[in-house]
Order: structure tokens, then sequence, then C-alpha cells
């Protein structure tokens, strides 16, 4: 998409697929031992499957992009083919900041998604989306399963 004085937002989501076995961190943040919530109707729930990315900084004509004041939300589409397309319904739509703590959403549980199971190999894909409505292309899919 085009809009005046700016480009399309640069994808500059970086994609990282990280389980927490039960070890309880390392690394640049520290989560939590999580699982979804059960399925309705009962079963096991799926064990988390934690999507992290950093926002895109600029628009694609170069134009600085702050992600805490211009982005709307995050989209996540995930799909067994690894085929994004602008037909796709994501999954799950995140606010870009959270409105209680005002930090920048930067991480989501894939288990959180209702309709995945276990044994398939998923592709997962985000797009940013402005607060003017313009979305960023795909980034690049990650692959993961549960």
């Amino acid at each position: 998409m085009y809009v005046p004085a700016r480009g399309a937002i640069v994808v500059a989501l970086i994609v990282m697929l990280a389980a927490l076995p039960g070890c309880g961190g390392g690394g640049s943040a520290s989560t939590a031992d999580t699982v979804a919530e059960p399925p309705p109707g009962g079963g096991t729930a799926l064990p988390a499957k934690i999507l992290n990315w950093d926002a895109p900084i600029s628009y694609s004509d170069g134009s600085p992009l702050n992600p805490l004041l211009d982005l709307d939300r995050f989209e996540v589409y995930v799909n067994a083919s690894g085929s994004f397309g602008d037909s796709e319904v994501p999954q799950a739509i995140l606010t870009a900041v959270n409105p209680s703590t005002h930090q920048l959403t930067t991480s989501f549980n894939l288990a959180n998604i209702p309709a995945l199971t276990r044994g398939i190999q998923y592709r997962v894909s985000l797009r940013a989306v402005a607060l003017t409505g313009m979305k960023s292309d795909f980034s690049p899919p990650a692959s993961f399963s549960f």
C-alpha cells in the first residue's frame, strides 16, 4: 500500500520461536513457563510455543517509524503451507502497545490459537499495521510444531 510522504512499513520483524521447556530462562528476556488454557470441552492444553519479534522502526522509504506511537497492531498468521497472501485471515490480532504498561508487544504464545493441534508442521508470519491502516509485508515465515 502507498501512503503519501511515507512508503510501506519496512518488514523489520524478526521472528524467533522458543519453546519454554522448564529451564526458566537465560537469554534476553525472562518469561514464565506457561501453557495455553485447556481447550473447550476438555482435552490437554498445548505446550507453550512463544513467538518473539522486533517491531519495524522505519518505512520502506527510510522515514522513521516510532512503533510506540505509529503502530496499531500486529497480525499473526499461521498455516501449514507457509504461503501467505492478502486474502489470509489472521489467527491472532495483538495491540501494538499494551494499554496497561505502555510497553510494545513483542511476543505471543502460539498455543493460544485454538485451531492448532499436535503433530503438524506449521508456518507463522507477522504483519505490522500502522495507525493509518497501512500494513507491512508478511515477515518471512518461521516453522514450528507442537
